[in-house]
């Protein structure tokens, strides 16, 4: 019988020479997640022989992975700054690169706001966690897609939060009413290129929602309609932040300039590469 370790140095070499990164971390996390245990109690039993039917519940997972799917959508969950998301193919899996953007406006935000909006809300990731950090907020999240939706609401009903946060199925601010303001927007919209998503790994290209990944006009699309239309429904003092795709600011700094915001920030992400636009009314 195979222990728990042979099994994980097996499951890496198998999974490096499908082309995986961090095949040994995918490796633990997967058996980890076959027998029920976190990293801290597999590595307690590493010399643990494995059963047949435990080694039948691995199996089905190291396949899954070895074919690229991403390990969140095989474990159906992921931490985001500090919650655990139900995660699966209806919806984009939240990114590092998108909890820096909420560090950076907890950081801007002095005055906590009263009402926040989050555009392409997806698991419901952002709307969530800022339900958490500003706790009197009305938050309201939009999507259009229905089963993003449902995914978002699923979330906010295990985190407790269902009360709190409202969904509507909108393209943007479409289905909004035309005298809706908010004080914080905050859009994280598809801005990969059509070159990008070429490029990009199976576990991308292959299995995340495209409609959620890719826009028009060199990515910029849905955010040049994201910071045009967002002017008008910013509250007296309200900031509009984006997650963005690399070398986009030069065109959307002016396209801000002239939606009539009063200032602009790029910000940029722990690459050093421009990634948030920050615009102030």
């Amino acid at each position: 019988m195979l222990t728990v370790l042979e099994i994980i140095k097996r499951t890496t070499e198998f999974l490096e020479k499908r082309g995986v990164e961090g095949a040994r971390l995918n490796s633990e996390l997967l058996i980890g997640h076959a027998l029920g245990l976190k990293r801290m109690q597999l590595y307690l039993q590493f010399e643990r022989p494995l059963t047949e039917p435990e080694l039948e519940k691995i199996r089905p997972l190291v396949k899954r992975r070895s074919n690229r799917e991403p390990l969140q959508y095989i474990t159906g969950e992921t931490e985001f700054s500090g919650l655990k998301l139900k995660v699966d193919r209806r919806a984009l899996i939240p990114r590092p690169e998108t909890e820096y953007l909420i560090e950076t406006v907890l950081g801007r935000v002095t005055v906590p706001p009263a009402s926040i909006l989050d555009l392409g809300t997806g698991t419901g990731a952002i709307a969530l966690v800022l339900a958490t950090k500003y706790p009197a907020a009305t938050v309201t999240a939009v999507d259009k897609s229905v089963e993003a939706l449902a995914l978002a609401r699923e979330n906010a009903e295990v985190l407790g939060l269902a009360p709190r946060v409202s969904f509507m199925e909108s393209n943007w601010f479409t289905a909004l009413p035309a005298e809706a303001r908010y004080e914080l927007i905050v859009a994280n919209p598809p801005y990969l290129t059509d070159t990008e998503i070429r490029e990009a790994q199976p576990e991308v290209k292959d299995y995340e929602p495209l409609s959620a990944l890719a826009a028009g006009e060199n990515g910029m699309a849905d955010l040049v309609s994201i910071i045009r239309d967002a002017r008008v429904h910013l509250a007296p003092g309200g900031l509009l932040a984006c997650e963005t795709g690399i070398a986009q600011h030069a065109h959307l700094r002016p396209q801000a300039a002239a939606a009539g915001y009063a200032r602009t920030e790029s910000l940029r992400d722990l690459t050093g590469r421009e990634r948030y636009l920050l615009a102030f009314v």
